[in-house]
């Protein structure tokens, strides 16, 4: 659990650096790093799927430092997904 939570708040921080203007780029503090958390353990998920199920890629453990790789690129697919939706979002409502 702990080692999720790690793999995620890591692979969250690295996909916020790399991804340019990403809509969390203003939030600071507890809240910035539950963010970075929940969008790298979706990220991890994410890249099991892709690397482990679908491409037969990987170990069979989902939050794992193994799969280090694959979910720093599932978190690089995700920020620019949820940057998109927040932002839409935020259009539609004004």
């Amino acid at each position: 659990m702990i080692g999720a939570l790690l793999l995620g708040l890591v692979c969250g921080v690295l996909a916020r650096m790399l991804v340019p203007g990403d809509a969390f780029r203003h939030m600071s503090g507890p809240k910035s790093w539950l963010v970075s958390i929940g969008l790298g353990l979706l990220g991890a998920l994410l890249g099991y799927v892709i690397f482990t199920l679908g491409l037969g890629i990987g170990d069979d453990d989902i939050f794992d430092w193994g799969g280090l790789l694959s979910a720093l690129i599932g978190t690089i697919i995700v920020v620019p997904i949820a940057t998109w939706i927040l932002r839409r979002r935020s259009h539609t409502a004004t």
